[in-house]
């Protein structure tokens, strides 16, 4: 199994590693994809145990409703949330706010050297108008 895909990483980060190799056989390779998993594609990736389904649900949905970025800050750093790995796997006790979520993001970001307001990450629109 890939140690470097985003989609195993994920799955690591909610006790399911195990599974990597099926989801990246069946097209699942990036975490926007696995958004829209449901039932029918957890039989089709093998995914037979129910409390693994039950898991993988939740964990989608909470890609679903907090964003994949998520999962890029407790890879990088599961302690700087409150509620750590758990956070994808379960309905939190302790949401995380987006203030939190700001921090952690702009923490790596500027450690990482990326400005999200320059290129290529930003590109100047230029629109003209013909009268």
């Amino acid at each position: 199994m890939p140690h470097h895909n985003i989609v195993c990483e994920w799955l690591r980060t909610i006790g399911l590693g195990h599974y990597g190799e099926s989801f990246l056989d069946n097209g699942y390779d990036e975490l926007e994809i696995c958004k829209q998993i449901g039932e029918i594609d957890l039989d089709a990736i093998g995914v037979d145990n129910p409390s693994h389904r039950g898991k993988l649900l939740k964990s989608v949905r909470m890609l679903r409703e907090k964003g994949a970025a998520i999962v890029y800050v407790l890879i990088n750093d599961p302690k700087a949330l409150s509620s750590s790995n758990e956070i994808l796997a379960s309905d939190c006790d302790t949401p995380v706010t987006m203030k939190e979520l700001e921090a952690v993001m702009k923490r790596h970001l500027e450690a990482d050297g990326i400005r999200l307001t320059a290129h290529p990450y930003s590109t100047p629109v230029s629109i003209s108008f013909n009268l």
